[in-house]
């Protein structure tokens, strides 16, 4: 019984569309295994979406393991299958092809779950919400305009690939070991309909904050939806302030105290500019108006992320980002094996017959 649900769910998944397009497919069995049957000591955390663990991929020959990849597995909510996006595939496709530096590898899907499980590379650094409210005393300014410039590159990067994210957080910038930013959760709200996208943004209270106000009213998420959370991302930066901090009785709207501090010309009552050098209060000031500029309540009036783009490498000249090289593939791809669909061959045939080749028989 529980073979033919897989069975069922693989095709329903789209399971030929992405043996066709060569798209890494893992088995339901694989990704146990990986994370020792989702032990909660490999958790890392739970989102709208489902829970998150970390996993080792093994490779074995001749009993010895030649090499591991470290990996993350999202296991999604049994929700209501209405929930699935019909047309998830094409842009799982474009995730899964995607070369940018600053936007986390998705590795592989598994299809034989009710709704898929997504793998994607580990990042061992934390999140940039650690970094700001609980790793570092301090945070360099030249650090902070680094992971600004990156990671507007890796959404207008996004963007161009008519991919929305829908859920841009401080939590869900990631930090690699060389402290570059690698974006991620790209592929969660797509699964998700348009109808039903609202359940990614606002299914936890720690999104509060970052929730484009425009999208609340109209339910329709916009690449402008994305601008918005970037600025209030840039407004955290700048500040190392939280948002909106629900434990806090005498809470502050971060947000729009920064908005009228900025239009007032009285930063340094919401930003603590000591040690800063005059170039680099310089530097605030300009990022902190196109903050600004993203939070225009008016979706029309935001900027797309390739003008902030351009704009955070022409403040910040002295970034290594640079514009010409943010669509480069890797050039060091992690040592995994080739995923190879001839190995589960006859695409052509009944799909009962890949099915058995993919083990699922």
């Amino acid at each position: 019984m529980r073979v033919r649900l897989k069975r069922i769910n693989f095709r329903r998944n789209g399971g030929e569309f992405f043996l066709e397009r060569k798209v890494r497919i893992f088995l339901e069995l694989e990704l146990a295994k990986a994370t020792n049957n989702y032990d909660y000591r490999n958790k890392l955390g739970n989102g709208g979406f489902g829970s998150v663990h970390k996993g080792t991929l093994e490779k074995h020959k001749d009993t010895v393991v030649v090499w591991d990849t470290m990996v993350v597995v999202k296991k999604p909510k049994d929700v209501d299958k209405s929930l699935i996006n019909k047309d998830f595939q094409r842009e799982l496709e474009i995730l899964m092809k995607t070369r940018c530096k600053n936007v986390v590898k998705l590795k592989g899907i598994c299809l034989e779950t009710k709704i898929p499980s997504l793998v994607y590379e580990y990042i061992p650094n934390g999140t940039l919400f650690q970094l700001i409210h609980q790793n570092e005393p301090t945070i360099s300014w030249e650090k902070r305009f680094k992971i600004a410039t990156e990671a507007a590159h890796a959404l207008k990067h996004m963007h161009s690939k008519k991919i929305c994210h829908g859920n841009i957080k401080s939590a869900n910038i990631l930090l690699d070991q060389n402290n570059s930013v690698k974006i991620s959760d790209f592929g969660t709200s797509i699964l998700m309909s348009p109808k039903h996208k609202h359940i990614v943004a606002t299914q936890k209270e720690d999104s509060l904050g970052y929730i484009d106000p425009e999208y609340l009213i109209t339910r329709e998420l916009k690449t402008q939806s994305d601008v918005y959370s970037f600025g209030a991302v840039l407004v955290e930066l700048l500040t190392r302030k939280k948002l909106y901090d629900i434990e806090s009785e005498n809470s502050i709207n971060t947000i729009h105290y920064f908005i009228s501090s900025v239009k007032g010309d009285m930063l340094s009552n919401v930003i603590d500019f000591e040690g800063a050098s005059e170039d680099e209060v310089g530097k605030v000031r300009s990022i902190a108006k196109i903050a600004v500029w993203c939070l225009d309540p008016s979706g029309a009036n935001r900027p797309a992320m390739s003008e902030v783009a351009k704009e955070l490498v022409s403040i910040n000249r002295s970034s290594k980002v640079e514009e010409e090289n943010e669509d480069l593939e890797e050039e060091n791809e992690d040592p995994e094996e080739e995923w190879d669909p001839q190995k589960v061959s006859c695409l052509e045939e009944a799909t009962s017959s890949c099915l058995s080749c993919l083990g699922l028989d």
